[in-house]
C-alpha cells in the first residue's frame, strides 16, 4: 500500500465521518433535545444559586 491509497482512505473515513455527524445532528429525533438546550439560557431557574455569605452585591 503506497501515500496515495493511504491518503484516500483516510479521506473516505474523514468523509464518512464528517456525513454520519452531519446526518445525526440534522435527525428530527434530536431536534427536540437541541430545542430544549438552546432555550437553557433563557430559563428562570438559578443553576448555581450564589449564597449570602459569598460577598457578592447585587
Amino acid at each position: 500500500m503506497d501515500y496515495g491509497t493511504l491518503r484516500g482512505i483516510i479521506t473516505i473515513v474523514v468523509m464518512v465521518t464528517f456525513v454520519g455527524i452531519f446526518a445525526w445532528a440534522y435527525s428530527s429525533s434530536r431536534k427536540k433535545q437541541f430545542d430544549e438546550a438552546a432555550n437553557l439560557v433563557f430559563s428562570d431557574d438559578e443553576l448555581n444559586p450564589v449564597s449570602k455569605d459569598s460577598g457578592e452585591q447585587k
